[in-house]
């Protein structure tokens, strides 16, 4: 059963950790069952510490893959909670504190990855700041460009520098969000990386598919994860949260971590530039 009362309005300082959030996501730590799925895959993935990349780290280390988590400086406990549930599961877990703002940093996360985890398959490219603004007249700047870099401008680079390491029948998924189809007023910078990276996603499939490397995207809709306690949503809008949505709740992290497994595995062989929804309802069109 999920949460569906509402939520309590609640902030945290920047970085918004998961473990003080109340109620606490749902991120699979109890209740998902992995089926050999992902046997010895070697997974990087960015923002892997909270919310829907710690979901997608749990499975995929159930499903039996080793797992590299990126995650901002500030975010340990959250990265640590999660690399004790991978090695929970048996499986390998490679802790990657970065600042993608840092011109420095994915050249050093690609690079630390495939050191440690002895190579690369599949990359889930889900790292992303969301900062909500009522105005553009109050949009600062500053935020614009780090939300471009982290959200966008970073995809690229990651990508360029692990295409050498990929093989073919390698996975790349990003996460792009149902604001790309539909944008709030009050997330404008936010909502124009998402439409960046849904493009970014099907161009991105055109070009490596003679490679052998398949690329889809998630677009999920309102879920419960530390971005929207971390200035993502105004503190009036927490306890309807998600509410809004055919549901008639948020959705929680798990409940995504299906669809980035199905992504990653051979089930989806045939499935290439495609954006999948998991929105509570919400149409999506690209």
């Amino acid at each position: 059963m999920y949460y569906t009362d509402g939520f309590e309005k609640q902030d945290q300082e920047t970085p918004a950790l998961q473990t003080n959030m109340k109620p606490n996501p749902d991120c699979g730590e109890e209740s998902y069952v992995g089926n050999h799925k992902l046997e010895n895959r070697r997974v990087l993935i960015t923002g892997g510490d909270s919310g829907i990349g710690r979901a997608a780290a749990i499975a995929f280390a159930r499903e039996g893959a080793d797992v590299a988590i990126q995650f901002f400086p500030g975010e340990e406990k959250d990265a640590k909670e999660v690399a004790n549930w991978i090695e929970k599961a048996g499986r390998k877990a490679v802790l990657l504190p970065f600042d993608l703002r840092d011109e420095a940093a994915p050249k050093e996360i690609i690079t630390q990855t495939v050191a440690k985890l002895g190579g690369l398959d599949t990359l889930v490219l889900n790292a992303a700041q969301q900062i909500s603004q009522e105005s553009i007249e109050e949009l600062p700047m500053q935020q614009v460009r780090d939300t471009f870099t982290i959200n966008i401008i970073a995809m690229f680079e990651l990508v360029q520098l692990a295409l050498p390491h990929l093989p073919a029948g390698s996975s790349i998924i990003t996460t792009t969000s149902v604001q790309a189809f539909n944008p709030s007023d009050n997330l404008m910078d936010y909502a124009a990386t998402k439409a960046a990276i849904a493009n970014f996603t099907v161009g991105l499939a055109k070009q490596l598919a003679k490679k052998g490397i398949r690329v889809n995207g998630v677009a999920p809709g309102p879920i419960w994860t530390p971005l929207q306690l971390d200035q993502g949503q105004p503190q009036e809008a927490i306890p309807e949260f998600g509410q809004e949505s055919l549901l008639e709740r948020a959705g929680q992290p798990v409940e995504l971590a299906p669809v980035y497994v199905f992504l990653a595995s051979n089930d989806s062989s045939y499935v290439t530039a495609q954006i999948y929804g998991v929105t509570g309802g919400e149409a999506i069109n690209l």
